[in-house]
């Protein structure tokens, strides 16, 4: 359960789950039902956006995962699914250096796993849980543009304006936050935190 006190909240959960912090350190920063009724909201504008037209959601794996699944079903269109993946090299910072440089601050990033469908003439919403340098958007920008999908659009629950480093913006953005390392709904830090149905502010000092 949560736990609510004021501006600042506390998160509590039982103590059956093992974390690198425990989420009773964690700070809410969006509850699920923030989230639930902005998803609700950028499902409704692409209705309207693509009425009448079919589109294919494209999640970038893991984090999307549950942005898309939510997202897709406040889409009254036909859709289809696929699944892009993609990664930084090197080994993944400590929040607090996360912070500091990002984890794909270089700009180094490769494709893990290609979609599984053809993508030409069909509407493409590429779906992701944060837009933070940027590089990472940039690059899949160009793989989807060279299988010349009719129409691209990209969908962001998280973005995070003050750390861009490349000239890119979502066309739907579910919140914008401040410059802080977020787990939970998808998004994970060392792959735990991601069943969290908040999202919450981890500590800088989490090694």
């Amino acid at each position: 359960m949560r736990v609510v006190a004021g501006r600042n909240v506390s998160y509590v959960q039982p103590p059956l789950c093992v974390y690198h912090v425990h989420v009773s350190e964690l700070k809410l920063l969006l509850t699920q039902e923030q989230i639930a009724k902005r998803v609700a909201e950028m499902g409704q504008q692409i209705t309207r956006d693509f009425e009448g037209e079919a589109v294919l959601f494209v999640a970038v794996l893991k984090g999307a995962a549950i942005f898309l699944s939510d997202l897709a079903r406040h889409v009254h269109l036909e859709a289809t699914f696929d699944f892009i993946g993609v990664s930084s090299y090197g080994n993944r910072p400590s929040p607090s250096q996360e912070l500091k440089s990002g984890w794909d601050s270089t700009g180094e990033v490769r494709l893990t796993k290609d979609v599984d469908q053809s993508m030409r003439e069909k509407n493409v919403i590429l779906v992701e849980d944060i837009l933070d340098t940027g590089f990472t958007m940039t690059f899949l920008k160009k793989i989807v543009l060279a299988h010349q999908p009719r129409a691209f659009k990209i969908a962001a629950l998280l973005d995070k304006p003050s750390r861009r480093k490349q000239p890119i913006e979502a066309d739907y953005v579910g919140f914008k936050i401040p410059d802080e390392f977020v787990v939970g709904y998808g998004l994970d830090y060392a792959e735990k935190y991601r069943n969290l149905p908040d999202i919450c502010v981890l500590p800088r000092d989490t090694e």
